[in-house]
């Protein structure tokens, strides 16, 4: 069921009614609603980029391909059986490794049953509250996308965090049996391996052979779920075919047949000749054609025209003259029971009523008016074919019109078609019976079309819509129910402009055919009812039951028989994939039963899943679930977006573009890469564009990025936005900010090493030094960022936040600050008079070091559980408390409460002049080519500015790498309290805003790069005419009239800063030249 799957909006084309699409009665699709831009546009788009991809020219992408550098590989190597606990007393190697860190952890977590809510009742921390929710179930046949890896990293994120403050967390797995798709693999693998079709078997015995296939195969996925990370809970792991689930399915169905919900009727369905089954929405695919093309069908040898209209004409009966038709499919005109025209047409009001006559069976059409014809379209009349069109379907329901099924389900001409094309396969049959028009006379041309071909996803199959007697759930009022809770607040839909997406959907809705003519499924339990000594062909009768004997005793009351005269027959169709994937929030804790879990984590808390699947399972789940437990199945909806490639094509096993998580997570060649494509089924044309994709994309393959960076780079993207368009490059970045992890810990570990004093508690580690205080409060600022972050489901912002504290602030800042004092360095140490106060700043800084990362780590744990578990172990030993055999996974999550006392909000609104003084002076070192010189800085500034730059004195001084520092007020401030004169002509300036300068002096024998003199110009030349525009619009004569005063201060505020930056540049410049022709 979890799939890549689309909203399919697909319709017959072969149509000249009305451009408004038939709702098909098999199903439920949002057949209007569910495309944003037309098909055509659609498809020219997509020509778009891969005529991109095949283009010689460098693309954007190319320019942007992941350019890396093999790294050594480390293995962890100690003796460690499987489920015991990994041994982090070996030392740390000097860099990150994925395989390395990976290794023994999940074992560890799955043996111990710390996914499992029985360890609820075991934390100190635990709260009386509980999260629930299951996986989407992904299909049995096959293997993870980056789509699936997205629906893991989201929902194991959100189970973690919760675990980890204390809910009693429940995170069911679960595969979806795939009726369809496992059939089809099963029935290949039995042609390939012993040259035998389903139907030399029994269904018994092809049972056998897929309940063998699946239990060699079955646990791929789970293999895949494992290596992801996901913290679900393997005791309770659910298949849709397990034989209380299958209890399950077959109660709902009883159920909703006994309230008159299910019911038997006779509707157009969605048919695939060459699997002779109906399928649902969700595997139909949509083809685009601008015109004739030639297609590859199963069981044809040749190739197949598709994307052309024919006219012929039909003799009017009893008069001269003629009704000329038009139509894509001239094999289903032997099944044509009328034309239709629309009342107003002025060429056909004089043929209003009167009938032609078939020329080939030789029956009467009559010709009827209907205002769903389009006058605009082809001839401006409509062949009839109710049996195999929708629309011509609802005609035949409001004329009275007969039905006439021309084609079977094997996929060929059916008896009252004549003995000519009876049994003849129907795209033969297409062009005997254009040479029979021919021959007649009747054939009156062809052109090309633009058209859109259903087609079946599992087979490639072109869909035949055929009349069937199918079973249907009636889906009205179930949907108003579904609407309704979304309306009072019951349910929540993230992101909230899906709410109207659903209702547009619910609110159009049409009934639901769950039959399926397969024999891998749940077989329908219903029987068809046989009296002894019947002779008269009756009318079909049913019953349903839990078991033949159920359905007996039921049959026995309703028909007033006694029970060993009655026949039973048990319908051979299976239902619907979606029926038994529509129970699995309930059916999964034991429904119908009222066990323990269902009395505990039903309803689920939340549900999280791909927004493509918001009607074919989430709409489903809300009807069924209220339905038969009387309870919404969960209280949230929150929807991801799709993963696109780096071309911006949906990721997809027909264009060849999937990516599996595994080869991001090990690494793999680019001649695997396209090995696998060549494995793949596909046209010639996409295997091009996939393996030249490939090429550009991957020129050396996929390097090694590990589970945590693949986690950490999906959860960063908005899901609740546009599609994601991931890179492999943004993995390796999150692989670059493991390292970053890894060093920082090596470094933290070396200073408690050295540590004589115990790390002292969170509640007894104050903050000393202004420094000390500014990062104390942002770590403050970061928990209490993702606090309100993770309660909106903003995962990205929570990354975002995680990564720039550890980054650049912890490391680029702090940690470059206290270096000196936590290594002791003596040049640095004399700077200290107080040796006393010296050793308190060190015990102070080393336990505030120790509290970021730890903390930092357990923030970090829900993304990226291995590295964080490997690394908190190591570092837990030097921390207060230290327990043994305890998993980060199961400590407290931080909380921005219990950092209260380190929250400092002037200090951290202060630092950000810090942070820019600091920027512009590394940017004016870097642009001189300075390394190792520590040029002297003045520093002009307002008085405030000053103030806070005193303040933050030895981070200054320290991080901008100067051998001194001079701050300078030119007004407002008597400069004797700061012992500082005006900066020396000749210095290099650099501008941090239009009150703060700095001037770095520079030494005889400095480097000028000619680079920066090129900046510099080029810099200047951007601020001219940006400048030049916003004083043309000052200048205005309505200025001041037109537009607000706050925007005019805004206004003036820029021009300020630009004036001050450009007269800043251009003495810049002159003192450079005057540099260089001095030297």
């Amino acid at each position: 069921m979890w799939r890549a799957g689309r909203v399919p909006s697909w319709r017959v084309t072969a149509r000249l009614c009305s451009n408004k699409p038939p709702t098909p009665s098999c199903s439920s699709s949002p057949q209007s609603n569910c495309s944003p831009r037309p098909h055509a546009e659609k498809q020219r788009r997509r020509r778009q980029r891969e005529e991109a991809i095949l283009s010689s020219q460098r693309s954007t992408a190319e320019d942007e391909a992941v350019t890396w550098r093999e790294k050594q590989k480390i293995v962890y190597a100690a003796q460690t059986p499987p489920g015991t606990k990994k041994d982090t007393s070996l030392l740390l190697p000097s860099s990150y490794c994925p395989e390395y860190v990976e290794s023994s952890w999940y074992q560890w977590w799955e043996k111990e049953g710390f996914f499992r809510p029985e360890q609820h009742e075991r934390l100190s921390h635990r709260v009386d509250q509980t999260f629930a929710l299951c996986i989407p179930p992904p299909n049995v046949t096959g293997t993870l996308h980056l789509g699936h890896a997205l629906t893991v990293a989201v929902e194991d994120a959100l189970v973690r965090r919760r675990r980890m403050q204390g809910y009693r967390v429940l995170w069911v797995p679960g595969c979806d049996h795939a009726g369809i798709a496992t059939q089809t693999v099963v029935e290949r693998r039995l042609l390939r391996d012993g040259g035998k079709r389903r139907q030399d078997f029994t269904r018994k015995q092809f049972l056998r052979e897929v309940w063998k296939w699946k239990n060699e195969t079955g646990e791929e996925i789970y293999h895949q779920l494992r290596r992801l990370g996901a913290s679900l809970d393997w005791s309770r792991a659910c298949f849709t075919m397990d034989p209380g689930f299958s209890r399950a399915v077959t109660e709902a169905f009883v159920r909703l047949s006994d309230s008159g919900l299910i019911y038997r009727s006779e509707a157009l369905v969605n048919w695939s000749c060459a699997l002779e089954s109906a399928i649902s929405d969700i595997e139909v695919d949509s083809q685009e054609l601008s015109g004739q093309t030639m297609l590859s069908v199963p069981g044809y040898k040749d190739k197949v025209e598709f994307g052309t209209m024919l006219t012929f004409a039909y003799p009017l009966e009893g008069h001269d003259g003629e009704v000329a038709v038009s139509t894509t499919r001239p094999e289903t005109m032997l099944g044509d029971v009328a034309v239709a025209v629309h009342p107003d047409d002025p060429r056909y009001q004089a043929v209003h009523g009167k009938h032609c006559r078939h020329p080939f069976t030789n029956r009467l059409l009559p010709i009827i008016t209907d205002s769903v014809v389009d006058m605009e379209l082809g001839t401006g009349a409509v062949k009839v074919t109710p049996a195999h069109d929708h629309t011509d379907f609802l005609l035949s329901q409001r004329h009275a019109l007969p039905r006439l099924t021309v084609i079977g389900g094997d996929g060929t001409m059916t008896p009252p078609c004549g003995q000519w094309l009876e049994g003849v396969k129907r795209f033969d049959a297409r062009q005997l019976v254009v040479d029979a028009l021919v021959e007649k006379r009747l054939f009156r041309g062809k052109q090309n079309h633009a058209m859109t071909l259903p087609v079946c996803s599992r087979s490639g199959d072109i869909i035949e819509p055929l009349l069937k007697k199918q079973w249907f759930v009636s889906c009205e009022e179930m949907a108003k129910k579904a609407i309704q809770v979304v309306e009072d607040g019951q349910l929540e839909i993230i992101p909230h402009h899906y709410t109207k997406t659903w209702k547009n959907w619910l609110s159009n809705i049409s009934d639901w055919c769950i039959s399926r003519q397969l024999w891998w499924g749940h077989q329908i339990p219903a029987y068809q009812v046989e009296f002894p000594n019947s002779t008269a062909k009756q009318e079909e009768q049913w019953v349903w039951g839990q078991s033949e004997d159920e359905a007996r005793q039921r049959a026995a009351v309703k028909y007033g028989v006694k029970p060993e005269d009655i026949t039973l027959t048990q319908d051979p169709d299976v239902l619907d994939t979606w029926f038994s994937s529509g129970l699995f929030p309930f059916a999964m804790l034991g429904w119908p039963e009222q066990t323990t879990d269902l009395q505990c984590f039903y309803p689920s808390s939340i549900l999280e899943t791909g927004s493509d699947l918001i009607f074919f399972w989430v709409a489903r789940m809300v009807m069924l679930g209220t339905e038969l437990t009387g309870q919404l199945p969960f209280k949230q909806v929150l929807l991801h977006s799709l993963v696109r490639d780096r071309h911006g094509r949906k990721m997809s096993k027909s264009l060849g573009n999937v990516i599996d998580p595994l080869d991001v997570i090990h690494g793999v060649s680019l001649e695997r890469l396209q090995e696998k494509v060549k494995e793949g089924n596909l046209d010639p044309r996409e295997r091009l564009v996939a393996m030249e994709a490939q090429r550009k994309d991957f020129p050396k393959g996929i390097p090694q990025c590990g589970t945590d960076a693949l986690r950490f780079a999906l959860c960063s993207h908005k899901m609740q936005g546009e599609d994601i368009s991931l890179s492999i490059s943004q993995v390796l970045s999150c692989r670059h900010f493991c390292n970053k992890m890894w060093q920082t810990l090596k470094f933290t570990l070396g200073v408690l090493g050295d540590n004589t004093t115990p790390v002292a508690t969170l509640g007894e580690t104050s903050a000393l030094s202004s420094l000390d205080r500014w990062i104390c409060s942002r770590l403050y600022s970061t928990v209490a960022e993702c606090e309100q972050a993770f309660e909106t489901y903003e995962l990205h912002v929570v990354t975002s936040a995680l990564y720039s504290f550890w980054v650049h602030s912890l490391c680029d800042v702090y940690m470059e600050h206290v270096k000196p004092v936590l290594l002791q360095q003596e040049e640095e140490a004399v700077v200290h008079a107080d040796t006393e106060h010296h050793v308190r700043a060190r015990q102070v800084a080393t336990s505030i070091l120790y509290h970021c990362v730890s903390m930092s780590l357990a923030l970090l744990s829900p993304f990226m559980p291995f590295i964080t578990e490997e690394l908190w172990q190591r570092l837990q030993p030097f921390g207060p408390g230290a327990a043994a055999q305890t998993p980060l996974c199961l400590q407290p999550y931080p909380c921005s409460s219990q950092l209260a006392h380190w929250h400092f909000p002037e200090e951290e609104r202060d630092f950000q002049l810090v942070q820019e003084v600091m920027r512009v002076a590394r940017s004016l070192r870097a642009q001189c080519g300075m390394t190792k010189e520590k040029p002297a800085m003045w520093v002009v500034c307002s008085p405030s500015q000053a103030q806070v730059l005193l303040h933050f004195g030895s981070a200054v001084w320290t991080l901008s790498r100067i051998s001194s520092l001079h701050i300078y007020c030119p007004h407002g401030v008597d400069q004797e309290e700061l012992h500082s004169i005006p900066p020396p002509t000749g210095s290099l300036i650099g501008v941090v805003d239009h009150t703060c300068q700095l001037h770095l002096h520079i030494q005889s024998g400095v480097n000028i790069d000619k680079r920066m003199l090129l900046q510099l110009s080029q810099r200047r030349d951007k601020i001219v005419p940006k400048l030049e525009t916003i004083l043309c619009r000052v200048r205005s004569p309505d200025y001041l009239t037109k537009v607000p005063a706050h925007v005019r201060q805004q206004m003036d505020t820029k021009t300020s800063a630009l004036q001050q930056e450009l007269k800043t540049i251009e003495d810049q410049l002159k003192v450079l030249r005057q540099t260089q022709t001095t030297e």
